[in-house]
């Protein structure tokens, strides 16, 4: 299978890279302009609207596309700017990848685009699904718009997936290396509360869902979490335990709002999402890890 893959650097698309490359399908990565030549590469620059034709052509076409690009949602305090490029980032470079799958000759086989259980905003108690409704806070807003982008390619007939993904649980990346230094310390605690529903998946899981969604070419929106969400003090409690250190502190919500702002406190980090994989259960999916011991497990394989 000939695959193109955006975001093929991050934490995600370089595992994704490595799976892919392990059952012997063809990678195209979607690589910046100045970037090291490489022979299965397109260039493009989603900020110029900028894509390079000619490595299009070459190309010839893709068995299934996986679009992962976005600049990172928490990495940074936000600010009017940030929140623009946070936007702009996933709607620009969707519309473009759009545009330019529509224009191949042999078309696409399916079009995997990623997305965030931020769809959902933040719902308290609520069981989440597919079928919900989203919510109505930035995240929320900036999740229907880069959904929306991605399924203009629908209209020329093409399966369009929509990966809405929770948060995804590995050493070697995203909130648990973020996480581990200090709970190796014993200075992890619950965030706020820690009565806010969290809705994990392991990394091994999360690849192994979207090979999935390739090969099954799926469609539609897919929640991809574990079947077991976890308030966070669960979360925390079960992640002490792994680590073998004590978590008795609590981050209150004003010490992180000090912080980062009180928007990305709020819709991220204490936001309370309780989603369920229903249409990827119902696809046939077998989840590997889901509790959240299970997750651990998998997520600190050597560690």
């Amino acid at each position: 299978m000939r695959v193109g893959i955006t975001g093929a650097s991050g934490f995600i698309g370089s595992a994704l890279v490595e799976a892919l490359e392990k059952r012997g399908d063809e990678i195209i990565r979607f690589v910046r302009p100045g970037s090291v030549p490489q022979q299965n590469v397109v260039h493009w620059n989603p900020s110029t609207h900028d894509i390079d034709e000619n490595d299009l052509r070459r190309v010839g076409g893709f068995d299934a596309v996986v679009h992962l690009a976005g600049a990172g949602v928490a990495d940074k305090r936000w600010t009017n700017a940030r929140k623009n490029e946070i936007l702009t980032s996933r709607t620009s470079a969707t519309s473009l990848l759009v545009e330019a799958l529509s224009s191949l000759p042999s078309g696409t086989g399916v079009l995997a685009s990623g997305s965030a259980i931020g769809y959902y905003g933040s719902r308290g108690e609520e069981s989440l699904t597919e079928s919900s409704a989203p919510g109505d806070d930035f995240l929320a807003t900036v999740c229907v718009e880069w959904e929306n982008a991605a399924n203009e390619l629908a209209k020329t007939g093409t399966p369009v997936a929509i990966l809405r993904t929770g948060i995804v649980m590995d050493k070697s990346g995203g909130a648990l290396k973020k996480q581990l230094p200090l709970f190796r310390l014993g200075l992890g605690g619950k965030l706020g509360s820690g009565a806010q529903w969290l809705s994990p998946i392991s990394l091994n899981d999360e690849i192994r869902a979207i090979l999935w969604v390739l090969d099954k070419k799926l469609s539609g929106p897919l929640n991809l979490v574990s079947p077991s969400p976890v308030t966070n003090l669960v979360f925390t409690k079960a992640l002490a335990k792994a680590v073998r250190r004590p978590a008795l502190l609590a981050v209150p919500k004003f010490m992180l709002s000090l912080v980062l702002g009180d928007e990305l406190t709020e819709m991220a980090l204490l936001a309370s999402q309780k989603v369920l994989p229903d249409a990827l259960s119902a696809s046939g999916f077998n989840f590997e890890q889901e509790s959240i011991e299970k997750i651990f497990r998998s997520g600190l394989k050597n560690y």
